[in-house]
């Protein structure tokens, strides 16, 4: 959320926020309301001032006197309560525009309406020359014995999936790997709750544009589609100490997306399932956008070395503003290679918000005496199953085993391949 004082004082900025994020949304309107609240908010003051008045004047006034006042004060309170419940209305309007306002993105970031438009800033990686015909993963893993797509929808339905075997302890190895690199780097573990409240969701941008694409328990609250949400829930309405900034986390949790009006695109195997498992990264940093700049890259650069790690051929893209969401500032995506499509498939995201997220939660730090907005950042550590696609297509052998990348042997109890 964006301080309505910074929106009034940046309004042609908070325009063009919305044309190059290509999101609908009416600034002259928001400041319309917010009019009216100020004028509403002013009257129901004056009005709560002038009862005190009466409040205070009726203890000393004569029975002749006090019957006046007293009927003073019920046109007071019939005239405030009318005002108050005209507030109630015009804050509900002002809070629903307020939650729709988009953050400004950064000048780095490039024009466009799609992820068609995003920028390539960096290739990585040899991809691979096959002497066969390569196999897509889903008949890899099907003829291994590693995976099970067919049962996984009778069991779950549309996009279900069972793994096994090898298929499954591939998964746990990537996971095991993955816990002690991104650890290394002094990085907090936290197993984070996947069912959350309307708020958080609301407080991290996901709502309320997302709601389509979450799933809805009968009590009112959501499955979060990522880590993140729980964790930036953790210091909700909370004031941190500025010596523990930064804080930087590795949260795990299981992860659900509805996956809606993506019913035909990329639907068969591991690339889009309704249900995966994620390490998500996330730091809450000093209200500066330096920091935020330094840590966006630090956050990204650990993924990009994981991926290299992993020996996958990978590019890092740079967002444009069609293909950010409504708080970030600004967004590297890292997309791993998929031999068997020909195309570069996403791995995971790095975003940074500057306060847009911590305003909304009310999360804040003490700088000396002021109270300040802490920033916010995240990014992808690994997804689970989406890896496995790249592992197991690139990593293929003409005898239709799959080599195991020499950095999960150790967590594969030895095996440095699965053959048949």
């Amino acid at each position: 959320m964006l301080d309505i004082k910074f929106i009034r004082e940046n309004k042609e900025l908070v325009k063009e926020a919305t044309k190059k994020k290509h999101i609908e949304f009416d600034v002259d309107k928001l400041l319309e309301v917010d009019d009216r609240r100020k004028m509403l908010l002013g009257k129901v003051e004056e009005r709560r001032a002038e009862q005190n008045v009466a409040n205070n004047s009726i203890v000393k006034a004569s029975f002749e006197e006090r019957k006046d006042i007293l009927d003073k004060m019920k046109t007071l309170k019939r005239e405030l309560e009318g005002d108050e419940e005209k507030l109630k209305e015009v804050m509900r309007e002002w809070q629903s525009l307020m939650l729709l306002a988009p953050n400004i993105p950064d000048m780095s970031v490039p024009e466009g309406d799609s992820d068609t438009k995003n920028k390539e800033v960096k290739k990585w990686g040899k991809i691979p020359k096959f002497d066969f015909e390569p196999k897509s993963h889903i008949e890899i893993m099907t003829t291994l014995g590693m995976a099970d797509f067919e049962r996984g929808a009778k069991v779950s339905g549309f996009r279900g999936y069972f793994l096994k075997g090898s298929g499954a302890l591939l998964s746990f190895a990537v996971w095991r790997y993955a816990l002690d690199f991104f650890v290394s780097r002094e990085l907090t573990l936290l197993q984070v709750p996947s069912l959350v409240r309307r708020e958080t969701l609301l407080g991290t941008g996901y709502l309320p544009q997302g709601e389509d694409d979450l799933y809805k328990t009968q009590d009112g609250d959501y499955l979060a589609g990522t880590a993140e949400v729980a964790t930036m829930g953790l210091y909700r309405d909370e004031v941190i100490l500025k010596e523990e900034l930064p804080k930087k986390f590795l949260s795990f949790s299981p992860c659900f997306r509805r996956e809606a009006g993506s019913h035909s695109k990329d639907v068969k195997g591991l690339i889009r399932v309704h249900e995966f498992f994620k390490f998500e990264q996330l730091i809450l940093c000093e209200a500066s956008h330096d920091e935020s700049v330094k840590w966006h890259e630090w956050l990204h650069k650990n993924i990009e070395e994981f991926i290299e790690s992993l020996n996958i051929p990978y590019r890092t893209v740079l967002n444009c503003g069609g293909d950010l969401g409504l708080g970030q500032v600004k967004k590297y995506d890292i997309e791993g290679w998929v031999p068997l499509e020909g195309v570069y498939r996403e791995l995971g995201s790095t975003s940074y918000f500057h306060d847009f997220q911590t305003r909304r939660l009310n999360i804040r730090y003490k700088d000396g005496e002021a109270l300040k907005y802490a920033h916010s950042l995240n990014a992808t550590a690994i997804a689970t199953p989406r890896i496995l696609v790249s592992l197991v297509e690139n990593f293929q052998q003409a005898d239709s085993s799959i080599k195991i990348p020499e950095v999960l042997v150790p967590y594969m109890n030895g095996l440095s391949s699965i053959v048949r």
